[in-house]
């Protein structure tokens, strides 16, 4: 057996009191085993602290439910009351930034302001998370440099703030139905600095007076410049750096398909129905080098979303991603801002901005890829269901060179939400598993993560949640730090957006 690298909350002292070798063989030394076991007290009292958090969350809430004022039910804006209303939009097309761009998608056909003349609008997404996670592997000891380190032994962790992250936000109406936007992270996980993330026109009318182009552009829309690629719909739904409002979870999906390229895409949306095409240069941001390496990427998406009844809602779509070779594709690693569980399942030599995804999966098809996904979404009164069914495949470039096979992975998500109390608040869980082989393993690897979460929409612009969360890893090698790797516990994030 290999010795089990787990955490203890009573520190190096107490590990040192509780191990205890196995036994004092007289058989030669390489048939002999130690086996060293953390003492069982101290976790299993860890364990008993997430559950009992959770549920002095699930008390205030039923706290609030019997205390709070009554809002009116004519309110359709999460968390607006006389003392509380949304910011006024002076954008046309606009998918604004606070609670009502929950179960938006892409940004709206309709122009939701008259056009008067030139505008400029601010605004901006802040988040703060206290986390009480705690981690395990069971990983053989891998020694390296001097003096030797165990590179698979955990960092100790324990219950704190996260680094807070903030995005700033600025949109121009440059003239009728014609809007540039631009997205900066001020703070980031991955980035402390201040960078640009994205910034891109979009195009849902005319300049000039013509007939013909304004029918036209009653259907069609154009996206050019540096944008995240609309790619699948659980970006929609996702957090993105500092703006968490429409994600009703803090987690984002392991698998997390979400990066900026720069390119166009073109919309043609009626009654519902929509298709895009679109095509970038595949790259995370613009070169020129290396020609050799780089192909064209392309995109699809076809998909429905109706407004059946007053209380029912459906909404289907399909995605398509496909380059045949990339210098660098970040498909599946192009969340610069990092992921929101800090330091789980990492060594004690790590570092937070170095590996900043910590709880995704990246699965390593940096050059050659093509992804589908599948995207249902049902919405009956209260209560909401979103589903993700994806399959990515692909090589990195020394794949390409070997003639390798190709590798896939496959990515399942189902959550379940109802929201209640006009929308102000939620309750909901989701299951996500993700399988496939990362390059120079011989066979596939798994990892499964369970959320359930709440949240409180106090103003449109104001959202506090909790979650509980929980995500084991599978049939990683014994050398790996990730073997039998497991983390859970309790997160809670403060959102602001406007």
């Amino acid at each position: 057996m290999y010795p089990e690298t787990q955490q203890s909350d009573e520190g190096p002292r107490t590990q040192e009191k509780t191990m205890r070798t196995a036994f004092v063989s007289s058989k030669p030394q390489s048939e002999a085993l130690v086996k060293i076991e953390p003492a069982a007290a101290p976790e299993a009292g860890r364990r008993t602290v997430v559950p009992r958090a959770f549920a002095l969350g699930v008390f205030a809430v039923l706290t609030f439910l019997a205390l709070a004022p009554r809002a009116r039910a004519g309110d359709r804006i999460p968390g607006e009351t006389a003392r509380a209303k949304a910011a006024p939009n002076t954008i046309q097309y606009f998918r604004p930034h606070d609670s009502r761009s929950v179960n938006q998608f892409e940004a709206p056909k309709e122009e939701g302001v008259p056009y008067d003349g030139f505008a400029l609008a601010w605004g901006a997404g802040f988040t703060q998370q206290f986390q009480a996670l705690h981690h395990s592997n069971n990983a053989m000891p891998v020694m390296s440099g001097s003096p030797p380190v165990n590179q698979n032994q955990l960092k100790r962790i324990g219950a704190g703030f996260n680094n807070a992250a903030a995005n700033m936000y600025m949109n121009a109406q440059l003239a009728q139905g014609i809007r540039v936007e631009m997205t900066t992270y001020l703070s980031s996980r991955h980035h402390n600095e201040t960078w640009v993330k994205d910034g891109f026109l979009l195009i849902d009318g005319s300049p000039w007076e013509n007939p013909s182009l304004d029918r036209l552009m009653k259907y069609l829309t154009l996206r050019v410049g540096h944008f995240e690629v609309n790619y699948g719909d659980a970006h929609f739904r996702s957090t993105d750096n500092g703006n968490a409002i429409t994600n009703p979870f803090v987690g984002n999906l392991i698998l997390n398909a979400f990066t900026t390229e720069i390119g166009g895409e073109a919309y043609l949306r009626h009654d519902g129905y929509m298709a895009m095409v679109g095509a970038t240069g595949g790259e995370v941001r613009g070169t020129v080098a290396n020609p050799q390496d780089r192909a064209p990427t392309y995109l699809g998406k076809l998909g429905f979303d109706k407004q059946v009844d007053e209380k029912v809602r459906v909404r289907l779509t399909g995605s398509l991603y496909t380059t045949a070779k990339s210098a660098s594709n970040t498909l599946y690693s192009g969340s610069r801002a990092g992921s929101r569980y800090f330091e789980v399942l990492t060594n004690t030599t790590s570092a937070v901005g170095t590996q900043a995804w910590t709880g995704d999966i990246q699965p390593g098809l940096s050059s050659k890829v093509t992804a589908t996904c599948l995207n249902p979404f049902v919405k009956v009164g209260g209560f909401e269901f979103f589903g993700t069914l994806e399959q990515a495949k692909g090589k990195t470039a020394a794949e390409i060179a070997a003639n390798a096979p190709e590798r896939k992975w496959t990515q399942f998500a189902g959550e379940v939400l109802y929201r209640f109390a006009w929308d102000d608040l939620y309750v909901g869980a989701r299951y996500n598993t993700v399988k496939g082989r990362l390059a120079g393993f011989t066979q596939d690897v798994t990892s499964n993560r369970v959320q359930v979460a709440g949240g409180w929409f106090m103003t449109p612009g104001i959202l506090m949640k909790a979650e509980y969360v929980r995500q084991a890893y599978e049939d990683y090698p014994a050398n790996n730090i990730l073997h039998d790797g497991r983390f859970e516990g309790l997160m809670i994030e403060g959102v602001v957006a406007f």
